[in-house]
């Protein structure tokens, strides 16, 4: 009888036939976390591309630059910053897919490998609750369309005087009435597309891209136009320089806004340095994964940083020669794009315009955002929690734990956001690196992965506490700010907060796995290769 699970055809794994007929009534396995076969691993060098295009376009990525420049930071540093944290962070992007397209696992499969049958829930938990958050962002972006539609009949939902106050983390915040309204509206189209199937309207995700580009490049074109009515030119706009009246309203220091700008650039990927799997395991070989996420990331992305740093300092030479108050008719919101449609006369534009927001926004919303929490949630009690009852789940903390009004309600609040989950999110991607490149050498027995406590990779009852150790310890120091902890040296690590987190848990995790918490999880090269058939 034979012994091997695995098939290896030109640097490419897979199970054999008769490891997956096993494998088929075990608890630990379905259709969904299956492992891809090698037949199945079809992405080119342009399907990865088209792919990281599609996400990489939409409004939350200006937001990057435009938070910046309303803290202060003048518009090509903000572009340098974008470009530079997306390059960062495609370094644990590009690690971490080559698992994906070596064995076909998914995320969850490679959770297990180092987090324990059990312990992976809590990489796949930090990751959907996380994804709520930005649920919750897409929404309020679409919310903001929403509204503008509305005001096109009822002109109080365009009307920046009408606002109203809301219970945030930050305290009552006052935001705009309409936009509110809008939000609702919009999230409960969410639960509704999410909870019936993103089939229903498959036909708006295949046009909702190229919308998205016709959008950003007329707001280019709209944000030199106000720029010019303000009396300057393309290059003048592009060439101002740091504003010290906002760096000092945004806490004074430059560097530390800048670094925090950083991390949060960094952070904005950081989901998709730990669930890239989910895709790269369709890859057709690692160098078509490798050049399709260097091409299809950092070019869109440096292209959305420039229309937002161009749009947010328009927007704020316009308001100083207007004199235009935030609250008032004519003041252009710097951070807020979305904004713009409030301050367009022509109402068949707005309608236009908002249309194109909202039908580009849902599909990335409930593909990106609903889908895989809603999973994740499913995924902890499968009995219990069907797919159906994690939509609203994702959608409960999404509205009410996650607010939109606090999370987007300015730059700094924005980055914030993304900061303290770079933080919980940074030791994951480099506690998995760590594992799969030093601690387990790329060897990997994926039939293991869906044995359970019959498995290699069950650890201690499920749990691989070199991980949990390593991620808590990594992430707690940087958080301490959060809470009222004061300092210079406080201030310092969380300003570094994603490189940090990130160093420490992947220092600390292969420091504990010279240790027995390792349990039976490493393969020599022997075992591995009696395990697999190599493929002629």
């Amino acid at each position: 009888m034979s012994t091997y699970t695995q098939i290896e055809k030109n640097g490419l794994f897979e199970l054999t036939d008769a490891a997956r007929a096993e494998l088929v009534s075990s608890k630990y396995y379905n259709e969904d976390l299956a492992p891809t076969s090698v037949s199945q691993r079809t992405w080119t060098t342009y399907n990865i591309s088209m792919l990281w295009v599609g996400m990489s376009i939409c409004v939350p990525s200006l937001s990057l630059a435009t938070g910046l420049v309303s803290q202060g930071v003048s518009p090509w540093l903000a572009v340098l910053n974008v470009a530079l944290g997306n390059l960062i962070v495609l370094v644990p992007i590009q690690l971490n897919s080559q698992i994906g397209c070596k064995y076909g696992i998914p995320f969850p499969g490679f959770a297990r490998l180092t987090f324990g049958t059990i312990g992976a829930h809590i990489p796949a938990l930090s990751r959907a609750i996380t994804a709520c958050g930005w649920t919750a962002i897409q929404a309020w972006v679409g919310g903001g369309a929403v509204a503008a539609i509305i005001g096109c009949f009822a002109p109080k939902f365009s009307d920046p005087s009408w606002t109203m106050s809301l219970p945030s983390w930050g305290g009552m915040q006052v935001t705009s009435a309409g936009t509110f309204v809008g939000y609702v509206i919009f999230m409960l189209f969410v639960a509704w597309v999410a909870y019936h199937g993103i089939d229903r309207i498959k036909w708006v995700q295949n046009i909702g891209g190229p919308i998205l580009i016709i959008l950003m490049l007329a707001l280019m074109i709209w944000s030199i136009k106000i720029g010019h009515d303000a009396g300057f030119s393309f290059g003048e706009i592009m060439g101002q320089p740091n504003n010290q009246e906002l760096i000092d309203a945004s806490g004074g220091s430059f560097a530390i806004i800048y670094l925090i700008g950083l991390m949060g650039n960094i952070a904005f990927w950081a989901t998709m340095a730990l669930n890239i799997p989910d895709f790269s395991r369709y890859a057709s070989s690692q160098k078509a994964q490798f050049r399709g996420q260097l091409y299809g990331m950092p070019v869109p992305m440096a292209f959305c940083a420039f229309v937002g740093a161009l749009y947010a300092q328009s927007a704020t030479l316009s308001n100083q020669a207007t004199g235009a108050q935030e609250g008032h008719i004519g003041y252009y919101n710097p951070f807020d794009v979305v904004s713009v449609l409030y301050n367009i006369n022509n109402k068949i534009i707005v309608f236009i315009a908002a249309v194109g927001v909202i039908m580009a926004t849902i599909t990335t919303c409930v593909a990106a955002n609903v889908v895989a929490p809603a999973n994740g949630f499913s995924n902890i009690a499968p009995k219990k929690i069907s797919y159906r009852r994690g939509v609203l789940i994702t959608v409960f903390i999404a509205f009410f734990i996650l607010q939109a009004w606090w999370i987007y309600g300015s730059g700094s609040s924005f980055f914030t956001w993304m900061n303290a989950y770079g933080t919980i999110l940074a030791p994951l991607a480099s506690i998995f690196i760590a594992d799969y490149f030093i601690c387990k050498k790329r060897h990997v027995d994926i039939a293991s992965l869906f044995k359970g406590n019959d498995g290699r990779y069950h650890y201690s009852n499920g749990v691989n506490w070199a991980a949990m150790i390593s991620w808590v310890i990594a992430f707690i120091f940087p958080f301490f700010t959060y809470f009222g902890v004061q300092g210079s040296f406080w201030t310092f690590i969380n300003s570094i907060n994603y490189i940090w987190s990130f160093v420490i848990g992947f220092v600390l995790y292969l420091l504990l796995m010279k240790t027995s918490l390792a349990k039976d999880s490493y393969m020599t090269e022997e075992e591995h290769e009696a395990i697999t058939k190599r493929s002629a």
